[in-house]
């Protein structure tokens, strides 16, 4: 199978692409970098010039693009670049797919799990109506950008992402860092959700979403555990043996980060429902499981050195 992946540069992206090559799966980047690399095809992020031919020979295109919120500020230029390094790309997706003499056959777009809001009684799955704040009307746009490929007859999948957790990339060496200094414990209350997925189960949900022709439309890639933020904090001060004490208030860090803290304080319960309904098993499905991976025996293998 030939892959195409709009921003396969950054941590899933390179992930996802060494799983489809291991198995031998020629994989192609979009990239904004210049590389000389065969495989590597620099763009613009915005129109489908210079590489839109690629299309035609692809089997399937992944959408990873979106500037990382953990950007800093969140200024209203801030937020306009995480809204256009979404929706600009798909656009540009959509449009080289629309002119292509051969369509791939599959089109896999990520989103979030903020889609649900940064509230709600009742926990959410595929069905829930979305939010109204920024980050749900953020993935909305992101999803809305490349709904048009349905109508050019190829099986969309979209992807709602948790908070990927790996030893190395993404947020959780950050969530790991107040801990190892002896100064970890919950954000704000601690009540709401910490939504997250081990990297080996992203992966595989990826790409089971990928090769089963059965998929078709949302799947949350979320552990099926629902876990707080007090209790993923909890886990990690454990697994780390350091002290779970050091409380940060709401107002504290709304003061330092600004809205940008609601990534922290405050989030929906969700579940992976039509992703367990299609037959996928979660490898790391609870929080001890994914901590005893990616914490206790690393600090077991490198006590051993």
């Amino acid at each position: 199978m030939k892959v195409l992946i709009a921003g396969g540069s950054g941590f899933l992206g390179t992930s996802l692409k060494g799983s489809l090559a291991k198995d031998g799966h020629e994989v192609f980047i979009l990239t904004r970098r210049v590389s000389k690399e065969r495989n590597k095809i620099q763009w613009n992020g915005r129109t489908a010039e210079g590489w839109g031919h690629l299309v035609n020979d692809m089997d399937a295109v992944v959408n990873l693009t979106g500037y990382g919120l953990e950007h800093w500020p969140w200024t209203k230029r801030q937020k306009q670049k995480f809204v256009d390094s979404r929706v600009l790309p798909g656009r540009a997706l959509a449009s080289a797919i629309q002119h292509a003499e051969r369509r791939p056959r599959v089109f896999l777009q990520t989103s979030g799990v903020n889609f649900y809001g940064l509230h709600g009684e009742e926990l959410a799955d595929e069905s829930t109506p979305p939010g109204k704040d920024f980050l749900a009307q953020l993935t909305v746009g992101a999803e809305d950008a490349t709904k048009p490929v349905e109508e050019f007859g190829l099986r969309r999948v979209i992807v709602r992402n948790a908070v990927v957790l790996a030893r190395n990339g993404g947020l959780f060496p950050l969530f790991t860092l107040a801990p190892r200094l002896f100064f970890g414990g919950k954000f704000g209350e601690g009540r709401q959700a910490m939504p997250w997925i081990h990297i080996t189960d992203h992966i595989n949900a990826m790409r089971f979403l990928l090769e089963n022709e059965n998929a078709h439309g949302p799947y949350n890639l979320i552990s099926p555990q629902p876990t707080s933020n007090a209790e993923f904090m909890r886990a990690v001060t454990r697994a780390l043996r350091r002290p779970y004490w050091f409380h940060i208030p709401k107002f504290l860090l709304r003061f330092v980060l600004g809205e940008m803290s609601v990534l922290l304080t405050e989030g929906r319960y969700s579940q992976p429902k039509r992703l367990i309904e299609l037959g996928f098993r979660f490898q790391f499905g609870t929080l001890d499981e994914a901590m005893e991976n990616l914490l206790i025996r690393t600090i077991s293998a490198t006590s051993g050195m």
